[in-house]
């Protein structure tokens, strides 16, 4: 006979683990308690030696669904005479667990909507028959409705709707589904939804027909309306995605003429009738995460238009099922493509309250779909797409654990929030923060986070840093997750750039609390987050490209090669820099970034024959700006790089959106099958890209088709990848990876997936995110003897930085 206590931390609240627990318990015959607290769950059981090994083991292998075990520590205790014979569920206590380190409980995210439920949601026999609200253990939202922690309905947004006699008896059936399942709820005691045509917000007095509430929103979608729905962590913006005139109203309202917009399908069968759905992407789409996937498109019929609308010049379709009861009720009634995206106008944060909803979304709708359950924190919908089928076979014979992420395809986050966050990424055991800091990420797609130890807790996606409201969400996300996972950073950590958002506010923090300040360069922020999330802590060559980030010689690097570990970085190679005239205008018309190239390592070719629309004039106050310095900053951004090329053949000369002209380059060079590359020379440290803009240009002006050309262009930044990479390996200033350190380790099997005696190389920066140039790139480098790191986990634009940040600051930190 034995007693024991176990502590196990992770995603072990919100998810059915005390039920699991107990069912465990009862069927070794074992006795005790179990109970959540602020870190975790604690359990304390008697009983025969064997069972308890027993319950140890299958602790871990039998979790629920959703749960996620980090840790799980034991240690004896004494035997107690006279012991009940049951398992008691302890109301929760608001202390810390004992358990060793640094650990926080982890919040669960937010879940789709899981098969019992939705069976549930579509048998008129179930008292849950199409109710909009209808979760369980296995699946609802979590993170978007709790206030505090530990994790129960008085400290979530359902305090306010007291169970019914049959939820309660749910509740507290220790066999029951929704066995202390904390947003359980009925059309008896649960939220309700209400259809405003006119964006009244006030609630009816009375019980709502939800078939008629749906019925009236779907019937406003079907006549080409654009509505404003409540989702699980924000209002979403949706119409028929197969309606041209209300997709247009859309793009009017919300400034956004060609950006792409994400379909809401329902389900795999619809989306492979526009999409290519593989086993991978299938899997993504109908995971608990539900994210919006990237999906190419395929070649379709001219009657079917539905990818030139929401995703013109490009080729993916951004799709993601039905992830609440309520968006599976109305894709039902509509039964066609919804576009849905954020219910926020531009510039602005998502809109979460009905009151802020029926503000600023009054002028853009025809009309509301509103709920009553409150909305916490804000949590955007996720965006990703799965890794080129080289690489997985190349360099992932283990699955990927640094972090909290499931089984399940290799994929990579464009956006990493609603499913995901805020869950942690894992720091290497060798450089765990041994003090609590905060990491300000970038003032673009910016994502904020918190760390101590070795988890970094990532906030889901704020925006971009350009207004007042949206900074204000920043500052106050860091907040709530200082107070959520009990952290009183000690240190904070920002960009380099002087006049970032971000940086100021960190600025200020640390001048005005006393708190370590650590400046990070941009490009070694990107390469330490995909070095970090690969778990290695050594040395590899990261090519950084992207398209703006500041250096510490005054001008915009994007462009950069470099030798680096977390702690430093040696920047070895990068692209030619060149002049931007007007800055930022330049970034917005990428002709005048393509003119102001070709003047400059060009000079014998006629501008103007290119670009016609731009007159004399105009070309020689550019000529004035570079020549005399005027606000003509310098670069090496290989974004702007691209940006020039798809000018210089004609695709995108004016950009409405971020990466538009990489993306519509990207989009025809697939339509070609050409394997030629340009010339370029490396030399005195900056690769020269003269010789390669001077035969693009001479194709593009003899008339060669764009498609292959563009393609070619892919081609030539594949080679020069390996070129710069094979260059300072024969340079011999890099040594092969060693592999994994030894080390303390919580997390169960890591790895890093730097192979032992290989040479890694690390791709990030929002370029990477081109999937044509990665599908060249990395067959490339594996032939070449080179071991590919990706991200998998954060993206590989700015919305991973402070997680790259946060590696920097821990690893300097150990270091001091």
């Amino acid at each position: 006979m034995e007693r024991r206590h176990f502590t196990v931390n992770g995603i072990v609240q919100g998810v059915g683990f005390r039920p699991f627990v107990h069912h465990l318990a009862r069927q070794l015959d074992l006795y005790g308690w179990v109970l959540n607290v602020s870190t975790g769950v604690e359990i304390e059981l008697q009983g025969e030696s064997d069972q308890l090994e027993q319950f140890a083991h299958r602790l871990q292998k039998e979790a629920p669904p959703l749960a996620y075990i980090l840790s799980v520590e034991s240690q004896p205790r004494e035997v107690l005479a006279n012991v009940q014979p049951e398992l008691v569920i302890l109301p929760s206590q608001n202390r810390p667990a004992t358990v060793a380190g640094h650990i926080r409980t982890l919040i669960p995210p937010d879940a789709a909507t899981c098969a019992l439920c939705l069976a549930e949601l579509g048998n008129p026999a179930d008292r849950r028959y199409r109710y909009p609200f209808t979760n369980c253990t296995h699946c609802g939202p979590r993170y978007t409705i709790i206030h505090s922690l530990p994790y129960d309905r008085p400290l979530t947004t359902m305090a306010d709707f007291p169970l019914c006699a049959d939820c309660a008896a749910e509740y507290h059936h220790p066999d029951d589904r929704r066995f202390h399942a904390q947003p359980v709820a009925c059309t008896v005691c649960g939220p309700e939804i209400w259809w405003s045509a006119n964006g009244t917000i006030q609630q009816p007095d009375h019980k709502q027909n939800t078939t008629q509430m749906i019925e009236s929103a779907a019937h406003y979608l079907q006549q080409g309306q654009i509505i404003a729905i409540k989702g699980l962590g924000g209002f979403h913006l949706a119409c028929r995605a197969d309606h041209s005139a209300a997709i247009q109203r859309l793009r009017q309202a919300k400034a956004r003429p060609h950006k792409p917009l994400a379909v809401m399908v329902t389900d795999c069968r619809m989306a492979a009738q526009y999409c290519q759905v593989g086993p991978a992407e299938t899997q993504l789409l109908t995971s608990p995460a539900a994210p919006i996937v990237l999906l190419a498109k395929k070649t379709l019929p001219a009657t079917s238009h539905l990818g030139d609308l929401v995703a013109p010049q490009s080729d993916t379709i951004g799709m993601m099922l039905p992830y609440t009861p309520l968006h599976h009720l109305l894709l039902q009634a509509v039964q066609g493509p919804l576009v849905m995206t954020s219910g926020n106008r531009r510039g602005e944060p998502l809109c979460i309250a009905n009151p802020t909803a029926a503000e600023q979304l009054c002028g853009l709708v025809d009309g509301f779909l509103f709920h009553n359950r409150p909305i916490a924190r804000r949590s955007d919908d996720s965006v990703v797409f799965v890794l080129p089928q080289p690489e997985t076979e190349a360099n992932s014979t283990k699955h990927h654990q640094n972090g909290a992420a499931p089984p399940g395809p290799v994929f990579q986050p464009v956006r990493r929030s609603r499913g995901f966050a805020p869950l942690p990424v894992l720091l290497p055991a060798q450089v765990a923060a041994d003090k609590p800091l905060v990491a300000a990420g970038s003032d673009l797609k910016n994502v904020s986070a918190v760390a101590h130890g070795r988890q970094v807790f990532l906030t889901p996606y704020i925006g971009n840093l350009d207004s007042p409201t949206v900074r204000d969400v920043q500052q106050q996300t860091i907040a709530e997750f200082e107070w959520l996972f009990r952290i009183q950073p000690q240190a904070i950590v920002c960009d380099l750039h002087p006049d970032y958002a971000s940086s100021r506010y960190a600025r200020r923090r640390a001048q005005e609390e006393g708190l370590t300040l650590i400046e990070v360069q941009h490009h070694h922020a990107h390469i330490a987050a995909c070095l970090a999330e690969n778990n290695l802590a050594g040395r590899a060559v990261g090519l950084s490209f992207d398209g703006t980030g500041y250096g510490p010689d005054g001008t915009i690097w994007g462009g950069e090669v470099l030798l680096a570990d977390l702690q430093d970085y040696e920047r070895v190679y990068h692209l030619a820099t060149l002049p931007l005239p007007g800055g930022d205008a330049a970034v917005r018309r990428p002709y005048r970034t393509a003119i102001a190239y070709l003047q400059t390592l060009c000079p014998q070719i006629d501008v103007a024959a290119l670009f016609p629309f731009v007159s004399n004039t105009e070309l020689q106050v550019w000529q004035t700006m570079i020549a005399q310095k005027m606000n003509t900053p310098l670069t090496s951004s290989m974004g702007r790089l691209f940006d020039a090329v798809s000018a210089i053949l004609g695709l995108c000369q004016e950009a409405t959106f971020e990466a538009q002209a990489a993306i519509t380059l990207e989009h025809i060079a697939r339509q070609s099958s050409a394997d030629h590359h340009y010339p370029f020379t490396i030399t005195s440290g900056q690769i020269q890209v003269g010789e390669l803009l001077a035969a693009i240009t001479t194709a593009r002006l003899q008339g060669r088709p764009v498609a292959d050309i563009a393609r070619g262009f892919h081609h030539t930044i594949a080679a020069m990848a390996v070129a710069v990479t094979e260059t300072i390996r024969a340079g011999g200033q890099w040594a092969p990876a060693e592999g994994p350190t030894a080390a303390e380790d919580p997390a169960p099997a890591e790895t890093s997936t730097a192979v032992a005696g290989s040479w890694p190389v690390a791709l990030s920066g929002g370029v990477w995110q081109n999937r044509l140039l990665l599908e060249l790139t990395i067959p490339r480098l594996n032939q070449a003897g080179f071991s590919v790191l990706l991200h998998r986990q954060v993206p590989a634009n700015d919305g991973g930085l402070a997680y790259g940040q946060a590696a920097v600051a821990a690893a300097r930190l150990k270091g001091d």
